[in-house]
């Protein structure tokens, strides 16, 4: 027998490196066309939660779209919802304070005591000065109720935390925010 090879045969070493290169790059083909095949989904839930912002009035996911992708928002029910969502949810890349100026700035009293109410430190003068200026003794009656058992303003959660009976009704368009 002849122990010496020739140039086209290849040792067992060099075609188990081969096989496992084949195999690898098998691999890397397949991790590839997974990646894709999530881009491709990622992209068509893209376009349906746009869709979704884009015809949702009054909703977060509308803001939150305004925000990002428009450049600004006067969904002012939507900025009071993704306001609280912000508020309990620390990594969002939302800045609260400028969602909740534009409600206490260009909201309705409703929702103004909503913010009042649901805030855990909401801005108590900022609030009550915008719900004094607009003369609505129904909502200035609230106001005033709400702070006379929580003259610091500290929100819901630190009413309920002290025992207090009162529940706080999410804002919801046409439905005032009354407590139970």
């Amino acid at each position: 027998m002849n122990n010496q090879l020739n140039n086209n045969e290849l040792t067992e070493p060099q075609v188990a490196d081969q096989e496992n290169d084949q195999k690898n790059k098998q691999q890397e083909v397949i991790k590839q066309a997974a990646i894709e095949k999530r881009r491709e989904h990622l992209k068509n839930e893209s376009t349906r939660i746009i869709d979704i912002a884009g015809n949702e009035p009054n909703s977060a996911l509308k803001c939150i779209h305004q925000l990002s992708v428009a450049g600004g928002d006067q969904d002012t029910a939507g900025a009071y919802h993704l306001a609280l969502m912000a508020q309990n949810t620390p990594d969002l890349p939302i800045d609260a304070r400028q969602l909740i100026e534009l409600v206490v700035n260009r909201g309705d009293n409703d929702q103004r005591l909503a913010l009042l109410k649901n805030l855990p430190l909401p801005p108590v003068e900022l609030i009550k000065g915008q719900i004094l200026a607009s003369d609505d003794g129904d909502a200035i009656g609230q106001m005033n109720a709400y702070l006379q058992i929580n003259p610091e303003g500290y929100g819901s959660q630190h009413m309920l935390g002290s025992g207090h009976a009162d529940r706080i009704v999410p804002l919801s368009p046409g439905n005032n925010m009354n407590t139970d």
